[in-house]
């Protein structure tokens, strides 16, 4: 990463804009010729809109001329995950069934423009949000920077290859399954998948006319190439809007710091029928052994529950949520009734108290992000990890019990 604007925190940059240390179109300048050099290479950054982002640029400046407030974003360039509403800007969702102009901002992309940041342009995603991977018929394949032979993985995989690329210093991305984590791991940056209901969905995977049915399990969140970076954009995004009524009337409050030598840890290297690359493994257990050697509590320990029926029933719930409008889906006649669907929702609910017992007396979970570091680019079919072949989307087996309880999670 360089020195320059392109290699600064969000939060410092901000801060060097408001010092006007920095003009924003200075700023705006430098990742556009980031962006001009290393996207065509790694195919990070879609439907990008450099005129109108230079003219927010300039407006800015003067605003920081005029000497009137600015919000903590004042002049940042970033770019958003495709799926998020943003006027003016083309929204493809990686399929030309969403392929459109959006005509309003959807609420992450209305809050950041009002904390001052400029977006440039959407990044890549895999068709529907739904692989591990990124690449659709309309934009292509995204390369991972660190080894454009790889994936930076999927869905925010355009995301977070661009964050590492330095082509954006913030990005916001979505997690049905896992995608606000699994790129961060492939990449080196981090994303946070926060509590389902905490950042509004309003204006994010949206189809004009159809209702929305993903109202649980999925969650927006930050990502960064630092931790306070994430906290500045949640509290950015984080919130109710008044329009998506799943989130609740309660604003994100602070939390004190605490030491790590205060917190009690677990850790589990794999979960019961994950796999796991053993590099991946001795990596999390080297987590848990540095943070053991600074203080904290840690032992290896998982709740007591069925896993076999745990990732059934997302799955259930998943191809419903997902599939119910769709005719072809492959759905079986009683997922698409809403009996059903209470009754899943009633069985989610016990595996989520199972859960908040087992978070009672721990403060967090360490484990594995991924079965392996970043794979090369292929058609979806096995991966080898560590010569024996996995399941292509086994990735899932370590991430979606946070998606079926709604729990927040750590990606890096």
């Amino acid at each position: 990463m360089d020195t320059g604007p392109c290699g600064l925190p969000a939060r410092v940059l901000a801060r060097r804009l408001r010092r006007r240390e920095l003009s924003a179109v200075e700023a705006l300048a430098a990742h556009l010729e980031r962006i001009g050099k290393h996207n065509p290479a790694l195919n990070a950054v879609v439907s990008l809109d450099a005129e109108r982002a230079r003219e927010r640029a300039a407006a800015a400046d003067a605003a920081l001329a005029r000497g009137g407030p600015v919000g903590p974003l004042h002049g940042v360039p970033m770019t958003l995950k495709d799926g998020h509403d943003v006027a003016g800007l083309r929204t493809t969702v990686g399929t030309a069934l969403f392929d459109r102009v959006a005509d309003e901002d959807g609420t992450v992309a209305a809050r950041l423009r009002a904390a001052g940041a400029i977006v440039v342009g959407h990044t890549n995603v895999p068709p529907f949000l739904a692989d591990y991977q990124s690449a659709n018929p309309i934009f292509g394949r995204t390369s991972n920077p660190w080894d454009t032979n790889r994936t930076p993985g999927g869905s925010s995989g355009g995301a977070a290859a661009a964050l590492a690329a330095g082509m954006t210093p913030l990005e916001v991305g979505s997690d049905l399954a896992g995608s606000l984590r699994l790129p961060p791991h492939f990449c080196g940056v981090y994303g946070l998948k926060t509590t389902e209901h905490r950042v509004p969905l309003t204006g994010f995977f949206r189809l004009p006319g159809v209702p929305r049915s993903v109202r649980v399990l999925n969650s927006l969140g930050p990502m960064a190439r630092d931790l306070d970076d994430l906290e500045l954009a949640l509290g950015v995004i984080a919130g109710p809007d008044g329009r998506d009524g799943d989130v609740p009337p309660v604003q994100l409050g602070p939390r004190p710091r605490r030491p790590l030598r205060d917190l009690k840890l677990a850790v589990a290297p794999p979960l019961p029928g994950a796999t796991v690359a053993r590099a991946v493994r001795e990596r999390v257990e080297r987590v848990a052994a540095q943070a053991a050697d600074a203080g904290a509590r840690v032992q290896e320990r998982l709740p007591d529950l069925d896993w076999e029926a745990f990732r059934k029933l997302y799955g259930d719930l998943m191809g419903a949520v997902t599939g119910l409008f769709d005719p072809e889906a492959e759905l079986r006649p009683e997922q698409r009734t809403l009996a059903w669907y209470l009754d899943a929702l009633e069985r989610r609910d016990r595996f989520v108290a199972v859960w908040e017992d087992f978070f009672g007396d721990l403060d967090g979970l360490i484990l594995p992000p991924a079965m392996t570091t970043a794979f090369t680019h292929r058609d979806p079919g096995p991966i080898d990890v560590d010569g024996e072949l996995a399941d292509y989307g086994g990735h899932g087996a370590l991430l979606v019990f946070c998606n079926l309880t709604g729990m927040p999670a750590l990606g890096a």
